[in-house]
């Protein structure tokens, strides 16, 4: 028994030492996009360059916006799943993180339509241009708030 209680503690001493970055599990994003779609995919790779794991599934989002109780009026080009939460269009990772922390009781972040300078639709080929945008909180009842504001931004 105090073998194994030795190697056990041995164990969990080592697994401390790590860094926590390496002992978390980066968080599971699945997202439901097209295939051909530009901006989705520059999307994932700010996801995953905010510390996400991210699968994809190139099979369009419609169906699985409705199946995560986002209302179209709030639809984007695609949608994501993150540990219970509906994630819509170009949410700032910094703000999945947030709410990831924070969990509160709701469906998920949206960010309706593709506002230039979010996440995705912030490429050279918008020249540095970053349009005013909302991500709001999307309550089970349909309602939102506004989660976090971003503001606009010349070029240049």
């Amino acid at each position: 028994m105090k073998l194994n209680r030795r190697r056990l503690l041995g164990s969990l001493t080592a697994w401390l030492a790590l860094p926590a970055t390496v002992r978390a599990a980066a968080p599971l994003v699945q997202v439901w996009k097209d295939v051909s779609c530009g901006c989705c995919h520059d999307w994932i790779v700010h996801m995953k360059a905010n510390g996400f794991d991210v699968r994809a599934y190139d099979e369009g989002n419609a169906a699985a916006r409705h199946r995560l109780g986002v209302p179209q009026k709030y639809g984007s080009c695609h949608t994501a799943l993150v540990d219970g939460y509906a994630i819509e269009g170009h949410v700032p990772a910094r703000e999945v993180q947030r709410l990831l922390r924070e969990r509160p009781s709701a469906v998920g972040l949206v960010v309706p339509g593709m506002p230039i300078g979010s996440p995705g639709m912030d490429t050279p080929a918008y020249g540095g241009r970053r349009d005013a945008y909302a991500v709001l909180l999307l309550a089970a009842d349909g309602s939102t708030t506004v989660y976090a504001s971003y503001s606009a931004r010349a070029p240049g």
